[in-house]
């Protein structure tokens, strides 16, 4: 026991959370792409003509809103468990964000000038084309900084996944807390290793939004 800081302990524990860190690393890509892709199929969902597609993926939408992401975490891993912990995070997280991104992707395709749809119809394109072409591009590109904001909101939530027992950061360092009674130290360079990955990433989107605002 030392009653000021032991720097042994922020030596000894760096590699633990730098490991950690790789599987943060790894929850946070791999969910941001299921939140980009699924949160995109929803919104185009709730765009259908019929009423048994819309309905149910509002439904489902408010749902998963409406729920903590740590409720929605204990229940998929109670339910799904043979599962790798690991991608049952990965799929949580991804469909938890996916019912917020799904709403940024509606605003950017409802930002797309009316213009833009009635020259698609002058010429006579079809649906799909009209979509590929000149919708999802224009709308894809006016909502980037706000799906990079969510992914590093989702960077910041990954300790949950500590509850169904994945390894990552925040695990790691609670495990070497406990066993070296060393607490301040290993949680101290956790929110270290947060604030070097993520607020370089925030200035980036911030950057970026300008950018793409002018």
């Amino acid at each position: 026991m030392n009653d000021g800081f032991d720097w042994n302990a922020v030596r000894e524990s760096l590699p633990l959370l730098l490991e950690g860190f790789r599987v943060t690393l790894l929850a946070t890509v791999l969910g941001t792409l299921v939140a980009a892709v699924l949160g995109l199929v929803v919104a185009m969902a709730g765009r259908a003509p019929s009423r048994f597609v819309t309905v149910p993926v509002r439904v489902v939408t408010e749902f998963v809103r409406s729920t903590p992401l740590l409720v929605q975490l204990v229940g998929a891993a109670a339910l799904f468990n043979t599962v790798e912990p690991l991608y049952i995070g990965i799929a949580v997280l991804g469909v938890h964000y996916a019912a917020y991104t799904s709403e940024v992707y509606r605003a950017g395709i409802d930002g797309v000038p009316k213009g833009q749809w009635e020259a698609c119809r002058a010429l006579s394109l079809s649906p799909r084309r009209t979509w590929q072409a000149v919708i999802l591009p224009q709308a894809v590109r006016n909502v980037l900084p706000a799906l990079g904001n969510y992914a590093i909101s989702m960077f910041k939530e990954t300790p949950f996944l500590a509850v169904i027992t994945v390894q990552e950061m925040v695990f790691e360092a609670r495990k070497y807390g406990a066993e070296q009674f060393a607490y301040t130290e290993v949680f101290t360079l956790a929110g270290l290793i947060f604030l070097v990955a993520s607020y370089p990433t925030s200035l980036l989107m911030r950057k970026l939004e300008k950018r793409l605002g002018h």
